[in-house]
């Protein structure tokens, strides 16, 4: 939808947006109209300019308002018969003109109502499908700055953006996430039933980058009570509610004023340490962050002894630890490292 941002009608629930290019529904419904006032149009033109070909049963006489009159009746397919063509040229315009275009008006006003009716089954459809697919997904709920940014640091890492969904409250948000390829849902995050929508539930990772820390505390505290195993990553405003987020139930969170505070201190003190941080933060070039698994041939050697690679952390048995920490001197099977590395060429 752009992203498919609404469809024909209105539905009772909220359905998920899937990234398709499409005119909005309104605008859709106006351009119709206008064709099928343009044919009608038209009629009352050949009518009224060739007017005396034509009799009225009333008077014998056609005026403009005979005109509109009989055109609605005719193209409508109704035919009373009241107005009708006398000379023949005027009948062979009617056939040759004047049928065409009451058929084209009827093919517009039918499908017109088909694809109203086809495009409700069909989302509905598409988003029961939808839903029955997501497992093991990405839910990011709000899609400012850091929510793209976020989502671009999942492409780059590969991350399958089928299993990526957004939630939003701004129909622009959701219009960005269709431009990326990307499933999105608008509406209030704090509610279950939408929550519900975006499969929560079953989410493995959920991303929260709202604009105030009370809604991202709230909306925590709804994703938790839902999903009391997804790993959820939360992006704080103000240091002072960072407890407040992990109360709720935040694995990790993110405060955005300290992390730039930090990097203008850094970059004060030290321009080639605010750059270094900068260029770890960036994507596309100089130095970037990557986690990945321990291979066989590296097996028993020391993070140290990584070639082309530095290593400055080792997960196992999904603890943390640090390179120079003595319990992962040696590296094992199934370990997995956090390196500093030169950044793929695009």
């Amino acid at each position: 939808m752009g992203g498919r941002g609404s469809s024909f009608g209105s539905s009772s629930k909220t359905l998920v947006h899937l990234p398709e290019r499409q005119t909005t529904p309104m605008r859709e419904l106006g351009r119709r109209g206008l064709l099928a006032l343009s044919l009608l149009v038209i009629i009352v033109a050949l009518v009224w300019l060739d007017r005396d070909a034509y009799t009225d049963n009333y008077d014998g006489q056609v005026s403009l308002i005979d005109a509109i009159y009989y055109a609605t009746v005719t193209i409508t397919t109704t035919g009373y018969g009241d107005i009708t063509p006398i000379a023949p040229h005027s009948r062979v315009i009617n056939a040759v003109i004047v049928t065409p275009l009451r058929l084209l008006f009827l093919v517009v006003l039918v499908g017109t109502t088909l694809e109203v009716l086809a495009n409700e089954g069909r989302r509905g459809f598409l988003d029961s499908r939808w839903r029955k697919r997501m497992r093991n997904h990405v839910v990011v709920i709000g899609y400012g700055t850091k929510g793209r940014s976020a989502v671009n640091t999942l492409r780059r890492n590969e991350a399958d953006m089928a299993k990526v969904v957004v939630i939003d409250e701004t129909p622009r948000a959701l219009a960005d996430a269709g431009r990326d390829g990307l499933a999105a849902i608008q509406g209030d995050a704090t509610r279950r039933d939408l929550l519900q929508r975006a499969e929560i539930s079953k989410a493995r990772e959920v991303i929260i980058t709202l604009d105030r820390d009370d809604a991202a505390i709230l909306t925590t505290l709804t994703v938790r009570r839902l999903n009391p195993s997804a790993h959820v990553v939360v992006a704080c405003r103000e240091h002072d509610n960072v407890s407040l987020l992990r109360q709720s139930g935040a694995d990790a969170v993110v405060t955005s004023s300290d992390a730039v505070g930090r990097l203008l201190g850094l970059s004060a003190v030290s321009p080639n340490l605010g750059t270094v941080i900068e260029d770890l933060l960036s994507s596309g070039e100089g130095l970037e962050v990557f986690e990945r698994l321990v291979n066989a041939n590296e097996v028993d050697k020391s993070p140290s002894e990584i070639e082309g690679e530095q290593v400055i952390a080792v997960v196992r048995n999904k603890t943390l630890r640090r390179f120079y920490d003595p319990a992962v001197a040696k590296l094992q099977t199934g370990d997995e490292v956090i390196v500093v590395r030169r950044a793929p060429e695009n």
